[in-house]
């Protein structure tokens, strides 16, 4: 089963702050879905660019995706 990253970007001088805040949203809808999901993290692409991001599964994909409106996503690798 491919994974799939879905991806939220943030820009500009705060964006690994607002980045952090919103894995604590991403968190609190995974609970509140009782989804078995686990993989979500925040990475810092530059010192004004910064992701969270959510790792679900394809099948389970579009669900999720049409609820939370990522900015992007792609195939994950580990």
């Amino acid at each position: 089963m491919r994974k799939l990253k879905l991806i939220w970007d943030f820009h500009g001088p705060d964006a690994h702050k607002i980045a952090e805040h919103h894995e604590i949203h991403l968190k609190q809808y995974i609970a509140l879905e009782k989804f078995e999901i686990t993989l979500t993290g925040v990475e810092t692409l530059n010192d004004i660019h910064a992701i969270a991001f959510l790792v679900v599964n394809e099948n389970n994909m579009k669900p999720i995706r049409d609820a939370l409106k990522p900015h992007r996503g792609q195939v994950y690798t580990e």
